[in-house]
């Protein structure tokens, strides 16, 4: 298992049948029903095809100051800079706003921080920079909320400041020209979840006036839904709208870069959804960022050449290589140093290294917090600095708790989500034992598990086809509040099990009753599987279409799979017999033949049950500790026997026996002479039965 705890939802039957009724495909009625939209009014609203942005962008608080600056200086012939930041959301945020200004003829400059050697932010030394090449105006987007102290500075040196970003405030503001971000307290604009590049496009949306607001969102919507789609907006409201109408334009865009990219990646041709944006086209993007060359991903999707874009779209592939081998050696370095830290420093994983890149540790992070179900904070050390990104698990805001923890930092910010921060290496001992017990508070007594969010398990395995898959599409665009639907098959059987690619991922065949389905598991050994042709297993998938060599199929993209638990018909009537003889009830002669278990059957039991808990406490699946026990124990009615040997053990004191829900918890017991297992009241009732039922 992947996940140490599934969260199955239960759509309402009644539901799901009215939608059917509306005519919703069963799938789609499926998640919709779980996911709140309980008749066909509620349904056509959340499925709501909306084409155009609702709310005015000069509903923004000081939206209107910010157009009037700009609008002065393309009059007047003023050099405006564009002051970004090196992720996937500030880079289009950028090349958008960069774009529109060349266009209205503005001497534009673009200034995008090198992530190593600059960090995150405004800094007085590219303000200056800029300020020399001649700018008297300076745009940021997606950054500059909390750079007072920098507008400061580029205010006493003749350099207006318009700020444009979408991360959490701190009071005051700076004292800029305009403060442009949905999240001020006193902004009255109605949806908060815009990514900065969100934020970049409503500003010029506003410089273009209502008259020109259809032609500027065609153009740049492509570009904003790449950003949005990346910096893991909410997809609901105007995200969904931008994201939308930028797949829906990506393939006809007149950006060559992006052509280029989508060609280099592979899609070209390929039906493109937020799914493609989010793990194929924004990681490369993402990795010029974070291999220190953000400008040229800039210079892609700003270029006009064909072939020049080709070029530099080859780069940026090649550049994203680079980094996953990055971040394989710095991952596999980080989970050694987790094996080293004591138990009250695992509930929010602090480490550090001088030899970790600091580009590629946040994305480290992020798959640390999956895997140990916690949040991860990854220290790049030089010269007595940290500079650290940090992500989330389980809702826990990091930025909060960050502000907690201001007396150790030399400063931070970011999202509830997603942060960074610079820290003294000597504050970061104190640093994690703070964080620590902050996670814990937060926590409460039940620390944090990774958990699996399943909308609901199928019922109808044989309803489930191409059509039906295909219906899912009108969920679309997916992210963050509108995932991808993941279901679950439960009880279902392993027909085969095959290692495809080089050995790195698997294919598996289920079936459940006479329906079979394909399956492929990614980065999943046979080995770390530990399943077999034959186990009883329950899957957890996303349901996709597959096409090879021409021919189209269903296809399970398994994202967990475990034992079953829950039982097949035999198991459940031999569990409820076993119940009936464990509370007395009535047995009849044949059943009290099955119980009847010999003392080498026990024996049997006893040393696989021994072999198992050799290294101590056993915790599992209920189901799958029987079915393993019976598995070796052999012979049959193995399954009933060994549930009713587990009793015996545990009332003649052999053995600790507790079940919390579906999982139960054995260890052996310090063995106190010899143990007479007939003595147990349930097998002295077997040898002489009171109550015989007819």
């Amino acid at each position: 298992m992947k996940f140490e705890k599934w969260n199955i939802g239960s759509p309402d039957p009644e539901a799901v049948a009215l939608l059917q009724s509306a005519g919703y495909s069963y799938l789609l009625s499926t998640v919709l029903a779980v996911r709140g939209a309980a008749d066909p009014e509620e349904a056509a609203e959340y499925l709501d095809d909306e084409r155009t942005l609702s709310a005015s962008p000069l509903l923004m608080r000081d939206m209107d100051k910010a157009v009037a600056r700009i609008q002065r200086a393309i009059a007047d012939g003023e050099t405006v800079a564009v002051f970004g930041d090196y992720d996937v959301d500030g880079i289009t945020s950028t090349c958008l706003l960069t774009d529109y200004l060349r266009r209205c003829g503005v001497p534009c400059l673009r200034h995008i921080p090198r992530r190593i050697e600059d960090g995150y932010g405004l800094s007085k030394d590219a303000i200056a920079a800029l300020r020399q090449q001649g700018a008297t105006l300076m745009i940021t987007v997606d950054c500059g909320i909390t750079g007072n102290e920098e507008v400061d500075y580029a205010n006493s040196i003749g350099l207006d400041v318009v700020i444009t970003d979408h991360h959490e405030c701190r009071e005051p503001l700076p004292n800029a020209a305009a403060v442009v971000d949905p999240h001020r307290p006193d902004c009255p604009y109605p949806f908060k979840h815009l990514a900065g590049v969100g934020v970049a496009l409503k500003l010029v949306l506003a410089l273009g006036g209502e008259s020109r607001e259809d032609a500027l969102f065609a153009r740049y919507c492509t570009l904003a839904a790449i950003g949005t789609v990346a910096d893991v907006m909410r997809m609901e409201g105007e995200n969904r709208t931008i994201v939308r109408a930028g797949l829906e334009c990506l393939p006809h865009t007149d950006f060559v870069g992006i052509h280029a990219l989508v060609q280099e990646a592979g899609l070209a041709g390929k039906p493109l959804s937020s799914t493609q944006i989010g793990f194929v086209l924004s990681p490369r993007i993402n990795a010029a960022g974070r291999m220190g060359a953000a400008d040229l991903a800039a210079d892609l999707l700003e270029c006009s050449d064909p072939a020049r874009a080709e070029e530099l779209a080859k780069e940026l592939c090649q550049l994203n290589r680079e980094r996953q081998q990055v971040e394989q050696a710095i991952c596999a370095e980080a989970i050694e140093q987790i094996k080293a830290l004591p138990e009250e420093s695992r509930s929010a994983l602090v480490l550090s290294s001088t030899r970790w890149h600091q580009g590629v540790v946040g994305i480290v992070a992020s798959r640390l917090s999956e895997k140990y179900a916690c949040p991860s904070f990854m220290i790049h050390l030089k010269d007595g600095t940290g500079k650290g990104s940090c992500r989330s698990y389980g809702g826990f805001n990091l930025f909060e708790a960050l502000a907690s923890c201001a007396d150790l930092l030399e400063e931070f910010g970011g999202h509830a989500l997603a942060a960074g921060f610079t820290i003294r290496e000597e504050n970061i001992d104190a640093f994690r034992a703070r964080m620590n017990r902050c996670v814990r508070s937060w926590a409460g007594k039940e620390p944090p598990v990774s958990s699996l969010e399943i909308d609901a398990a199928i019922t109808s395995p044989a309803s489930v086809n191409l059509r039906e898959v295909a219906s899912l599409d009108q969920l679309e665009p997916y992210g963050s509040g509108n995932p991808r639907p993941v279901f679950a098959l439960l009880g279902a059987t392993v027909d085969a099990v095959q290692p495809v690619g080089q050995g790195k991922h698997l294919k598996l065949r289920l079936s459940k009753g006479t329906i079979r389905f394909d399956g492929i598991f990614f980065s999943m050994t046979e080995a770390a599987c530990h399943i077999a042709p034959g186990d009883r297993v329950d899957a957890a998938f996303h349901l996709q279409a597959n096409t090879f060599r021409g021919s189209t199929t269903l296809q399970l993209q398994l994202l967990d799979v475990r034992p079953s638990l829950s039982p097949s018909r035999h198991e459940a009537e031999a569990l409820e017999l076993l119940r009936r003889c464990l509370d007395g009830g009535p047995l009849t002669a044949q059943e009290i033949c099955r119980l009847r278990t010999s003392r080498e059957q026990f024996g049997a039991i006893w040393t696989a049950l021994a072999r198992k808990l050799r290294q101590g406490k056993l915790e599992q699946p209920f189901l799958a500790a029987l079915r393993q026990l019976a598995g070796e124990s052999g012979g049959s009615e193995s399954f009933l026997r060994s549930a009713l040997s587990l009793e015996v053990f545990s009332e003649r004191g052999l053995l600790s026996l507790s079940r919390n829900g579906d999982t139960i918890s054995l260890r052996l017991l310090p063995l106190r002479g010899k143990v007479d297992l007939n003595a147990c009241p349930y097998l002295a009732r077997l040898q002489n039965p009171t109550t015989l039922r007819n």
